[in-house]
C-alpha cells in the first residue's frame, strides 16, 4: 500500500484525464454521423475554444491534454508512430469530450444530482477508490487524501467534481438502459451461435495466379486510360521550388555560453522549487489483515491471527533480531519483502494511514516502532535515516540549473535572430541576410508537399507554409523541430494530368487487376454452379484449376487459412447444413467455396454453465446500444438547437498532420 503511493498504480487511470474519459469513451467517442463536422452555428467559439456544449467550454488545451493522455496509454513507449497519430487522436478527443458534457448537461436537465454525501459515499465504497482512499474501510487522513491528488496535478475539489459527474452520468445511463432485457430464447440462441463448430472443405481460387495469366496490348491499355482519365486528373501533384534558410536550436545553444551570474539569478527567482521537506528513510514488515467479505464483514479472527504474528516479529526484534532478515521472511508486501522492507525515503502524508505517519517522523534514527494498525493490516516501521526540511544551496543544483538556463537563453537567441534574417532577407535578399549571419541558403528543385527536405527531413510544419505561400512573394518564417526556417517560394509547378506514356506501367497494372477481380468473380461463381450440379466440391475444383483444402472444427471466432476470420463472408458456413455447398465467398484476394462436411453443437451441460455470462453480456450489449441511440439523438437536438457549436478553424488547426503541441504539461 504503501508503495502505491509513492508511484502511480491502478487508481491512476481513474484521475488522469478526467472520470468521464474512462467511462463514456468507449461507448460514445464514434457515435454520432458526421462527427464534428455537423456543429455548426452562428455566432461559434472563441479561439482557444474548440466547441460550446450548453454554455460549457471545449479549450483545446483540454483537447491537447487529453489526446496526449489517451496516446500514452496506447503508445506507452511513445516512437515516431505516435507523433503521427496524434491529430488523429485529438479528433477523437474532442469529439468525446464534447459528447460527454452533453451527457452532463441533460442528466441535469432531467433533475439528476449528486451530493455531497453521494459523493464521499462513492469514494468509500466504489470499488475504483475504496481500496486507495479507505483501505479496510479506514480514510487515510486529509494530507495523505490531498498529497495523493497532488501526484494527478488534482486539488480535492477537483477530483470530488468528477466524481460527481461520474455518478450523474451512471444515474443518466441507469435510466435510460435500465428496461433492457433478453428472454431465455435469445440467450440459448447467443449460446449456440458462440459455441457450433464446423468443419468444411473449401476451393480457393486466388487472384494473383489468374493476373498472371493477362495480357495486355496497347489498344486495351490506351483504351482502359481513357475511360478512367477522370482518375488521373491531377493525379501529379503540385510541386514547389524554394529556398530556405535554417536556424538551428542545436547549434546556437552549443554556442551559448552562461555566466554564474545568470544561473545564481536563476536560482534566486526559483529557490521555493528547490525546498526539500523532511522526510524519513524508512523499512517496514507489513501482516495483512483479511479483506471484508461480500457482506462487508471482516473475519474478526482472521484480524487477531495477524496481529499476533505482528506482535510476536516486535518480540524478535527487540530481542535482537536483524530487521531486514525478518522483513524477508515474514512481511506480506511483496514490492518490499525482498529488498529487506526497504521503501525508501518518504515525506510526510505519505504513508496510508496517519498513525504510521506520525511514527515515522517521531522515531529517532535507528528507531523501530511498536505494532502499528495500518487499517489493511499491521505494520512495524524502522527508521533508516533521516533528513529535516531545508532549501538545497546554489551549488547542489547548479548542474541541474544550468542546462535550463542554457535552453532558456538560447531560445530567445534563436528567436531574436531568426526575426533578424527575416527582416533582412525581405529587404536585402535571403542570400545577403544568410551570409550576414554565417548561415546557408539551401535551394531545392521541385518538391511535392510530403517529400523530405534537406537539412529537416519531413517537416509538416513547413510544408504547410509553404504551400499556402505565394510564389516570389516576400520571404516567410515558420517553426520546424530543428528551430525556424526562413523561406520563399521561387516557382509552382501546379498540378498535372500524366499523359498515357508517362504512367503506362501503372495503366498496365490497373488494368490487370480490374481484369483478375472479374475473371476471379467468374470462376468462383462457376466453381460454385459446378460444384452444385455435381455435388461435388472436389471435382468442379480439379476442372478449374482450384486448390481445395479441409479446415480444422472451427469456431465463428476463429482463423481459417486463405479465408482468414470466420466472422467475414465464411460465416455462411454455420447456416448451412452437412453436405450443404456455398455459393461464391470474396475473401479480399482469393475466391472461395464451401462444402461443409460437419456442424457440432454444443452440448447442454456447457450451456449451464455459461448461460449467466452470455446472459450479462447480452444485457450488456442492449444497453450499450440503448444509450448509444439515446446519445446520438442527444447531440442531434443539442446541435439543432444550437447549443453545440463547434469552432471548426480551431479544429483543423488541431486535427492536421503536424501534430499537437505540448502544453501544460
Amino acid at each position: 500500500m504503501i508503495r502505491f503511493l509513492q508511484t502511480p498504480g491502478p487508481f491512476k487511470k481513474y484521475v488522469l484525464g478526467g472520470i468521464l474519459l474512462i467511462f463514456c469513451g468507449a461507448m460514445v467517442i464514434t457515435l454520432i454521423p458526421g462527427g464534428l463536422g455537423g456543429s455548426m452555428g452562428l455566432g461559434g467559439p472563441a479561439r482557444g475554444v474548440i466547441a460550446t456544449v450548453a454554455g460549457e467550454q471545449v479549450t483545446a488545451l483540454e483537447v491537447q491534454r487529453a489526446a496526449r493522455s489517451m496516446l500514452r496509454q496506447q503508445f506507452p513507449r511513445g516512437g515516431g508512430m505516435s507523433d503521427q497519430l496524434l491529430p488523429f487522436f485529438a479528433g477523437r478527443a474532442a469529439e468525446q469530450m464534447i459528447n460527454e458534457k452533453a451527457i452532463l448537461s441533460e442528466a441535469e436537465r432531467m433533475g439528476f444530482r449528486a451530493t455531497p454525501e453521494d459523493v464521499r459515499d462513492e469514494i468509500q465504497h466504489g470499488p475504483e477508490y475504496a481500496g486507495v482512499i479507505f483501505p479496510g474501510g479506514n480514510f487515510i487522513g486529509e494530507d495523505a487524501y490531498e498529497s495523493l491528488l497532488q501526484r494527478y496535478d488534482l486539488t480535492v475539489p477537483q477530483f470530488e467534481d468528477q466524481v460527481r459527474q461520474q455518478i450523474l452520468f451512471k444515474k443518466l445511463r441507469a435510466l435510460i438502459t435500465g428496461s433492457a432485457m433478453v428472454t431465455d430464447g435469445d440467450v440459448r440462441r447467443e449460446f449456440e451461435r458462440r459455441n457450433t463448430k464446423v468443419k468444411f472443405d473449401y476451393a480457393v481460387l486466388k487472384k494473383d495466379d489468374l493476373q498472371k495469366s493477362i495480357q495486355a496490348n496497347d489498344a486495351e491499355l490506351k483504351a482502359y486510360y481513357e475511360r478512367n482519365k477522370a482518375n488521373y486528373n491531377n493525379s501529379i501533384p503540385e510541386k514547389r521550388k524554394l529556398s530556405y534558410v535554417i536556424v538551428d536550436s542545436s547549434r546556437v545553444q552549443a554556442a551559448t555560453p552562461v555566466t554564474t551570474q545568470e544561473l545564481q539569478s536563476y536560482y534566486d527567482q526559483h529557490r521555493d522549487e528547490y525546498r526539500v521537506p523532511e522526510q524519513v528513510n524508512v523499512r517496514h514488515i507489513l501482516i495483512k489483515t483479511p479483506l471484508p467479505g461480500p457482506d462487508g464483514k471482516v473475519d474478526q479472527k482472521g484480524v487477531d491471527a495477524a496481529k499476533a504474528k505482528a506482535e510476536d516479529i516486535a518480540r524478535q526484534l527487540k530481542g535482537g533480531a536483524k530487521f531486514e532478515d525478518l522483513a524477508k521472511k515474514y512481511s506480506e508486501d511483496d514490492d518490499s519483502k525482498n529488498n529487506g522492507g526497504s521503501l525508501g525515503w518518504i515525506q510526510h502524508g505519505r504513508f496510508p494511514s496517519q498513525d504510521m505517519d506520525k511514527a515515522a517522523f517521531t522515531l529517532p534514527k535507528g528507531g523501530t516502532s511498536d505494532v502499528i494498525n495500518a487499517g489493511y493490516g499491521f505494520d512495524i516501521l524502522r527508521v533508516e535515516d533521516k533528513q529535516p526540511a531545508h532549501v538545497k544551496n546554489f551549488e547542489e543544483v547548479r548542474a541541474e540549473i544550468e542546462p535550463v538556463v542554457k535552453q532558456q537563453k538560447a531560445a530567445h537567441a534563436v528567436e531574436m535572430l531568426a526575426n533578424t534574417v527575416l527582416s533582412q532577407s525581405r529587404t536585402d535578399g535571403l542570400e545577403k541576410a544568410a551570409a550576414a549571419k554565417g548561415l546557408q541558403v539551401i535551394n531545392t528543385d521541385f518538391v511535392g508537399r510530403t517529400d523530405a527536405l534537406p537539412g529537416l527531413g519531413n517537416s509538416a510544419q513547413l510544408m504547410d507554409a509553404v504551400f499556402n505561400a505565394k510564389e516570389k512573394a516576400a520571404p516567410e518564417e515558420t517553426q520546424v523541430p530543428q528551430g525556424y526556417a526562413i523561406f520563399q517560394v521561387q516557382a509552382v509547378k501546379p498540378p498535372a494530368t500524366p499523359s498515357f506514356e508517362d504512367i503506362r506501367s501503372r495503366v498496365e497494372t490497373e488494368f490487370k487487376n480490374e481484369r483478375a477481380g472479374l475473371l476471379l468473380q467468374q470462376k468462383t461463381q462457376e466453381l460454385s454452379d459446378r460444384a452444385k450440379a455435381a455435388h461435388d466440391l472436389r471435382k468442379a475444383a480439379k476442372e478449374l484449376g482450384a486448390t481445395v483444402k479441409t479446415s480444422e472444427p472451427v469456431l465463428p471466432d476463429g482463423q481459417v487459412p486463405d479465408i482468414g476470420s470466420m466472422t467475414g463472408p465464411a460465416s455462411v458456413a454455420f447456416t448451412m447444413k452437412p453436405g450443404d455447398i456455398s455459393g461464391p465467398i470474396d475473401s479480399g484476394n482469393s475466391g472461395i467455396v464451401l462444402s461443409l462436411i460437419d456442424k457440432q453443437q454444443p452440448g447442454d451441460q456447457d450451456f449451464a454453465s455459461k448461460k449467466d455470462e452470455i446472459r450479462e453480456s447480452l444485457v450488456q450489449a442492449k444497453q450499450n446500444e440503448m444509450f448509444q441511440l439515446f446519445v446520438g439523438n442527444l447531440r442531434q437536438q443539442l446541435e439543432k438547437s444550437g447549443k453545440i457549436r463547434v469552432n471548426q478553424d480551431e479544429l483543423k488547426q488541431l486535427t492536421r498532420g503536424q501534430g499537437v503541441p505540448d502544453q501544460g504539461e
